[in-house]
């Protein structure tokens, strides 16, 4: 029996009871908590101690008026190098439940992403290293390619928190947990996002060229055909970004125009929990890239974004948008236009913890 089900068990208490402190307190902390089913499956695999309560531990020291300790969280030693005759090497066999919790939690991270940006870095982070431990340990099987997916995307949404929060080097090797992971769960549609993603660090190091040339190697004419319509339309926007950037006019916008060909009807896709992209988001993208190229009807596209900006759902994507803006306006001359719109953008930064943005905003605002 582990530690926090015997603490439950001399409190007397039903694991829905405990739920439902724990959401409070969870609130208590201005912390959205999962939906009950989700916090339900948590719950039960802490108690089993299948998985560790990574980023609840001070809920549930709160809950149970106990410290860390007596709960079970203590931090365990990494085993030596060399097994001693006696030693116990502790390995496991991964199963549909955990690999659904773990998706779950990262799900769960998505979506406090798209709320409060940088504040969750931590946490997930955590996640990422815990399910790295897992995989570690695990013997082989069909639940483990799972997992290495699982992986793959949970360290590719670090991997994209930390850049926002301006480390390229950390990002850049997360992104690298992400593909190894995304290899090994033989999925290629996530290795080609989360290879193209990885993109997005050089262009912040100021290497575009280098920035074209690894997004084209993760969607070759074989891997295109081989994945889903709307990723297929979030690669060929993110090369006519870095194109853009390089100043490709052209072929950027040909680009362009190809993703807006093949997205299809929705925001996302069952098989794509970690790509949302509509309408709306690649107007914005267009924008962003007529913006850096420095043509006038960018300003048409961005506006019209941002009248659609109740679908971007994310802090960090309408703090772009409208720094994309302020940058058009004051290509056209309305100086006062762009401030405005810099402005709002810079309180929107700093609620999401963007340094990328705020970086862009400071040159717009000297």
């Amino acid at each position: 029996m582990t530690a926090l089900k015997r603490a439950r068990l001399t409190r007397g208490a039903s694991q829905s009871e405990i739920r439902a402190k724990l959401r409070e307190a969870r609130r208590r902390r201005g912390k959205m908590p999962p939906k009950e089913d989700s916090l339900k499956r948590m719950y039960t695999e802490w108690e089993k101690g299948r998985v560790l309560p990574v980023d609840w531990r001070d809920e549930l020291c709160e809950v149970f008026e106990a410290p860390p300790a007596a709960l079970g969280f203590v931090e365990v030693p990494p085993p030596p190098l060399l097994l001693e005759p006696s030693s116990v090497l502790e390995v496991a066999r991964l199963d549909p439940e955990v690999v659904e919790l773990l998706e779950v939690q990262t799900d769960h991270y998505r979506h406090m992403d798209r709320k409060v940006g940088a504040a969750i870095i931590p946490q997930t982070v955590a996640h990422v290293e815990h399910m790295q431990n897992l995989l570690r340990t695990a013997l082989p099987g069909k639940h483990t390619t799972s997992a290495a997916v699982a992986l793959a995307e949970g360290a590719a949404l670090a991997g994209w928190q930390t850049l926002d929060a301006g480390d390229i080097a950390k990002a850049w090797n997360l992104h690298d947990v992400a593909k190894l992971a995304a290899a090994q769960g033989e999925s290629p549609a996530v290795l080609a996002h989360v290879t193209a993603q990885q993109a997005y660090a050089l262009l912040d190091a100021g290497r575009a060229s280098d920035a074209v040339e690894l997004v084209q190697y993760a969607h070759t004419p074989d891997v295109v055909r081989r994945i889903p319509p709307r990723l297929r339309a979030w690669l060929a926007a993110a090369e006519a970004e870095f194109l853009a950037a390089t100043g490709e006019h052209y072929q950027a916008l040909k680009l362009l125009d190809q993703a807006a060909n093949v997205l299809p009807d929705g925001d996302t896709d069952p098989d794509l929990p970690y790509l949302m992209l509509n309408g709306t988001h690649l107007a914005r993208w267009r924008g962003h890239c007529l913006a850096r190229l420095g043509a006038d009807e960018a300003v048409n596209d961005l506006t019209a974004a941002l009248e659609g900006s109740q679908a971007l759902t994310s802090k960090r994507a309408e703090t772009g948008l409208r720094v994309d803006l302020a940058l058009a306006l004051r290509s056209r001359g309305d100086a006062e236009g762009s401030r405005r719109q810099a402005m709002r953008a810079a309180e929107l930064a700093g609620s999401a913890g963007s340094a990328r943005q705020r970086a862009r905003i400071a040159k717009l605002l000297i």
